[in-house]
């Protein structure tokens, strides 16, 4: 078990590594729209009250991976304000339910999980923004920092509070850094937005939450991988260790019978003469 998540960790970093163009290509066509729109147009930069928080929760399927989805519970029991949740993977539902929250949707946690797999759930909680059921979404997933450390992380996609914090957070996915939007945005003048850029901006945007959702679910993958790894291989050192003190207390035990043995048959030999 310890191999075989070693396995998946390696393919999941690597799909994760894999969207790092696409995050800077979307951060330049961002950072060219930004400069051509009224921000205040589209629905999701709308700020309003906070009632109903929408909350993505994305966990693993399987247990035998530590204290990573613990961790996870942990944050969402600190969540006092009323907050309904859409799940991704089975323990996260079964904690939802066992604790008696809102839950209202739950989905697999598959290894081979595709974007179009993800953003049926990115969809989902964008529906219940719009139809005002929730006034935020937010994601809380298992952030990988390495093999031996995954952070429980909350992040709120739905408001968005500007076009420039958006290319921000891209150009941080895509391991650039922070920049200031013109940088960001690149030549704009080679960037042709047909049939306008208001209508560009309003399909892009929901292409910016479905990607963000689908990298935070390659991020808990890589994560669970490596905290079972992490967990398998604690569990065989362990197991080894106990092995060898076993075997030592029967080699004590075996010696200490072949001894009594001996005495025996010295003593009964030594009574016989």
């Amino acid at each position: 078990m310890e191999l075989v998540a070693a396995s998946k960790m390696k393919k999941a970093q690597q799909a994760a590594l894999a969207g790092r163009p696409y995050a800077e290509l979307m951060a330049q066509m961002l950072g060219a729209l930004a400069e051509r729109v009224e921000e205040a147009q589209h629905p999701f930069l709308v700020k309003r009250e906070v009632k109903v928080r929408g909350i993505i929760l994305i966990t693993s399927d399987k247990g035998l991976c530590g204290p990573l989805n613990a961790n996870l519970f942990k944050l969402v029991t600190e969540i006092k304000t009323p907050a309904k949740y859409a799940v991704i993977g089975r323990k996260g539902a079964q904690f939802i339910a066992r604790t008696r929250r809102d839950l209202l949707a739950d989905f697999p946690a598959n290894d081979r999980a595709t974007f179009a797999d993800i953003k049926v759930v990115a969809e989902f909680m964008v529906k219940q923004f719009l139809e005002g059921n929730v006034d935020t979404v937010e994601v809380i997933w298992p952030r990988f920092r390495n093999t031996l450390v995954q952070v429980p992380a909350a992040m709120t996609l739905l408001p968005l509070s500007s076009v420039h914090d958006v290319i921000n957070d891209l150009r941080h996915d895509a391991g650039l850094g922070a920049a200031a939007p013109k940088a960001a945005a690149g030549p704009d003048t080679q960037m042709l937005f047909e049939p306008n850029a208001a209508s560009v901006l309003e399909s892009l945007l929901p292409l910016y939450l479905n990607r963000e959702v689908y990298q935070h679910a390659l991020d808990a993958k890589a994560s669970e991988h490596s905290a079972r790894m992490v967990a398998m291989k604690t569990a065989k050192d362990n197991a080894t260790k106990l092995l060898g003190d076993l075997t030592l207390e029967y080699n004590k035990a075996r010696q200490a019978g072949i001894t009594q043995e001996i005495l025996e048959i010295a003593a009964a030999q030594f009574a016989a003469s």
